[in-house]
């Protein structure tokens, strides 16, 4: 078996990517996993969606509200120190209740916001 190379990352170090006023991120991206510092001013909306990944949400700074589901009937308010679990495919939209600073790990890595084809995050 080839001897795998082990990689060290500083957030300080790594550029962030505006998607809109409201919205940026900063991506470490693995084989399997794809860690992500998002970027959030109060009152960004990121558009219900969903994906195959498999999603944990980890908040550092602030908050944020999810609508769960198709009707978006669960609500659920994540704040700094919580973390929220997004099955794959499950439909979910986001607000920021204040400046906030999110960790997102997905699962395999999120191909459209490395394609950059992620659309529906960088509408304004």
């Amino acid at each position: 078996m080839a001897q795998q190379s082990v990689t060290q990352y500083r957030w300080k170090d790594i550029p962030e990517e505006p998607l809109t006023e409201l919205l940026s991120r900063k991506l470490i991206t693995g084989d399997r996993m794809m860690l992500a510092h998002v970027y959030l001013k109060k009152g960004c909306v990121v558009p219900r969606h969903s994906h195959e990944n498999e999603q944990i949400t980890y908040i550092l700074e602030g908050g944020l509200r999810f609508w769960i589901g198709a009707d978006e009937a669960q609500v659920i308010d994540v704040m700094a120190g919580e973390v929220l679990h997004i099955p794959s495919h499950v439909l979910h939209k986001a607000e920021a209740l204040e400046d906030t600073l999110d960790v997102d790990i997905f699962s395999p890595p999120r191909q459209d916001w490395l394609d950059k084809t992620d659309d529906y995050l960088r509408q304004k």
